[in-house]
């Protein structure tokens, strides 16, 4: 497998709004878990959003329902995170991942590729 090329990602106030991008050449692009899962200092990591490609199906966790959402571009085989409405509890590393994987509508933390991550700081 190739690299995940992740962008986006920065420094926002309460309430601002980021993006995140992933490339994801390299990988099966269609029918593939790809998503985001985030780890910020000294907690564990927390899956984020996944979309299921082949079926345009996706996946939230309750802390940024709502807030948060994760799109497509099957022509640029990337996957977008819009993340509004940010709260400080949002900043962490923001990795994506490729081929995870949900069950029981827990995300797996152990499974899958992922990048080099992607800061995302949020300030009161």
């Amino acid at each position: 497998h190739g690299p995940l090329v992740e962008s986006g990602g920065g420094s926002v106030q309460a309430g601002g709004s980021l993006s995140a991008s992933c490339s994801f050449s390299g990988y099966t692009y269609s029918k593939n878990c790809l998503g985001w899962f985030r780890q910020a200092p000294g907690k564990e990591r927390e899956g984020v959003a996944v979309i299921y490609t082949g079926r345009n199906s996706t996946w939230y966790a309750d802390s940024v329902k709502g807030r948060f959402s994760i799109s497509q571009d099957n022509a640029k085989n990337t996957v977008n995170l819009q993340m509004n409405s940010l709260k400080p509890e949002d900043t962490a590393m923001y990795y994506c991942v490729a081929h995870c994987r949900v069950v029981a509508d827990i995300y797996d933390t152990g499974f899958g590729y992922y990048g080099q991550g992607r800061q995302v700081t949020v300030t009161a």
